[in-house]
This record gives C-alpha cells, sequence and structure tokens, in this order.
C-alpha cells in the first residue's frame, strides 16, 4: 500500500473494536501513526489487540484510554498526543454506542450516556483537533491540508433507533 499517510498522527476515537478498528489498521498501513483510543480500562485489551496488529504489520501508534464525553479526558489526550508526536494530523470521530430500551422506559442517564458519547464527544474531540490544526498551521511538506476530520455515523442518520418503533 502507498504510503500517503507517512509521518502524520492520526486520531481514531472508538477503535478498539468494529469500524474503528478497521480503520485504525487502514491509516497504519497507509504510513499513519495510529492512537487506538479506547474509553474504559476494560477495552484495554481490545485496544491492546488492535495495536498488536498494526505493529506486527509495521505500522506504529499507541493505545490510549479516553471516554470522549468527558471533555477534561480528551483535552488531556490532545495534549498528550501532542506532547509526544509533536501534533495531530488527522481526528477519526468514530466513537458511537446506542442503549435499547423501550422509548417510554428509557431513562435520563440512558439518554444522556448516549448524547454524551455520540453527539458531545464528536464536539468535544473536533474542538480540540481544530485547535491543535490552528495552533500548528500547515506543513506542506506533510499534507496539503492544514488538518483531517473524519465524523462517523451510523445506519441510525437514515433508519429510526429500533426501539422507538416497538411497542
Amino acid at each position: 500500500m502507498d504510503k500517503k499517510l507517512q509521518g502524520q498522527i492520526a486520531i481514531v476515537t472508538g477503535a478498539s473494536s468494529g469500524i474503528g478498528a478497521g480503520v485504525s489498521k487502514s491509516l497504519a498501513a497507509a504510513g499513519a501513526t495510529v492512537i487506538v483510543n479506547h474509553p474504559v480500562a476494560a477495552t484495554r485489551p481490545a485496544a491492546e489487540a488492535v495495536l498488536t496488529e498494526i505493529i506486527s504489520a509495521g505500522g506504529d501508534g499507541i493505545a490510549y484510554q479516553c471516554d470522549v464525553s468527558k471533555e477534561e479526558e480528551v483535552l488531556k489526550m490532545f495534549a498528550d498526543v501532542v506532547q509526544a508526536y509533536g501534533t495531530v494530523d488527522i481526528l477519526v470521530n468514530n466513537a458511537g454506542l446506542q442503549r435499547d430500551s423501550p422509548f417510554q422506559d428509557m431513562t435520563m442517564e440512558q439518554w444522556n450516556f448516549v448524547l454524551g458519547v455520540n453527539l458531545t464527544g464528536q464536539f468535544l474531540c473536533a474542538r480540540s483537533a481544530i485547535r491543535e490544526f490552528l495552533r500548528r498551521g500547515p506543513v506542506p511538506e506533510r499534507s496539503r491540508a492544514t488538518g483531517k476530520i473524519i465524523c462517523m455515523s451510523s445506519v441510525h442518520e437514515v433508519i429510526p433507533w429500533g426501539q422507538l418503533c416497538h411497542q
């Protein structure tokens, strides 16, 4: 594979499984150093397994625990990555979840947890990435773009949340 992303630093949120894991491996294969984000200690083994695959294939990166719904954790993640690698070039806002519950039984805690990760997490990470891109400015020898943000969505963008339709 062509190493078009050689020398670029990518943070992939929700990267310990599924689409995030696949994106992390693809970015690494294209030459990026990948920060494999995972939300809690229980997901560390899965994130480390993704990182092991990346390293075994000749890539580089780290596993990093950060709950993207928490501002202080997102700020720390970006600060730690910038301290370790000098900058962030790519953000893949992939973290997302759902908590199935019949609509009438859903608690505010469940609702806020989903919104915290799926919406607030995208905002917090994108804001931190943009701040870093503006701080660093363009680096034309590394990329024509000052920075790249990809915001993932799910099928629920076009298909209603299943439990809302059940009686």
